[in-house]
């Protein structure tokens, strides 16, 4: 339970109006009795924007939003849409590009737990920060295993790759690989893998793993894919988002490698932006506004009721194939 002011005013040893007065910088106060207030709030984890927003009987209206990037098609999206949905609900939104760097996501926790924000939306792909569970803050993760006390809202991933590899099997693939990442983290995407694997096995034909990272540059990328398809000679590729999936387009035609006939490509996501650009593209499309919406909804629940226990950890949405021209 979040500590109160009275709570600061107690440990300190002196008056809530002491304390609110310390908060404020208002008035002269001895170092001594500053030192003593600071001392309290930092032990209680204490955050005085929370109250003193609560004293005045209203909230800033902020979101934090953290996000990997907002150049990717699929995050562009899911970022565009939790934004109109907050707006609408009249929230504010502070958006945050953590990238692959933990120490930029640590700097922007603490910014948006100085900038008064109600709650927190975190996607970033950065692992192993402990300020997640102790921030005190209302935060909704999506796609990520932050703590056992936030809840993470994701589309079937395990559904998802097993709709992708039937539709490759049922278009006559033999010899099929999976382009993703190898390294299992604990969070939902692992069952990406985990689909594909247990498909081989159902499916009865060798599992072929080309381990690639979100984080992996499009050089690094387009070097992967070419080994892949010059070495291995695949009849089959199921690629863990939509953006490597146009990679292995694109180097198929570079090494005149007909697709569909020789080669058969599904991805993953299924933006507007891929579907308009790229329609040729099959691939597994997550309900990206149906996400949004969800997120929005369980943190403003969050916000209103704060001490209110966690009654479901994971939220898992379906996915739907969109079968185009790769797998034809």
């Amino acid at each position: 339970m979040a500590a109160k002011l009275s709570d600061v005013a107690k440990k300190a040893g002196c008056s809530v109006t002491t304390v609110s007065r310390v908060i404020n910088n208002h008035g002269y106060l001895s170092q001594k009795t500053k030192d003593k207030v600071f001392a309290a709030m930092r032990e209680l984890n204490y955050r005085p924007n929370s109250i003193a927003r609560s004293l005045q009987g209203k909230k800033m209206k902020l979101v934090g939003l953290i996000f990997p990037e907002i150049t990717n098609p699929f995050f562009a999206e899911l970022v565009q849409d939790i934004e109109t949905t907050l707006f609408q609900q009249n929230y504010k939104v502070i958006l945050c590009n953590a990238g692959q760097n933990k120490e930029k996501e640590r700097e922007y926790l603490r910014m948006l737990q100085a900038n008064q924000v109600d709650g927190i939306i975190a996607g970033a792909h950065n692992l192993g920060i402990n300020e997640y569970q102790q921030l005190g803050l209302p935060i909704v993760s999506f796609d990520r295993k932050l703590s056992d006390n936030v809840p993470i809202v994701s589309c079937d991933n395990y559904q998802g790759i097993k709709l992708a590899v039937h539709d490759l099997v049922q278009a006559g693939c033999h010899k099929i690989y999976f382009l993703g990442n190898e390294h299992r983290k604990g969070n939902p995407t692992d069952e990406r893998l985990a689909a594909y694997l247990d498909e081989a096995k159902e499916c009865h034909f060798s599992a072929h793993i080309r381990s690639v990272a979100f984080s992996d540059s499009s050089n690094i990328k387009n070097m992967k894919i070419h080994d892949m398809l010059v070495n291995d000679h695949p009849d089959g590729v199921v690629c863990t988002d939509d953006l490597t999936a146009v990679l292995v387009l694109q180097e198929a035609k570079k090494l005149g490698i007909d697709v569909p006939k020789e080669l058969k490509v599904i991805g993953f996501d299924g933006t507007k932006q891929i579907q308009t650009y790229h329609s040729e593209l099959s691939t597994i499309a997550q309900p990206i506004h149906d996400i949004a919406t969800l997120l929005v909804k369980l943190l403003l629940t969050r916000i209103s009721n704060p001490d209110e226990k966690l009654r479901q950890k994971n939220y898992i949405l379906p996915v739907k194939l969109i079968k185009s021209e790769t797998t034809a």
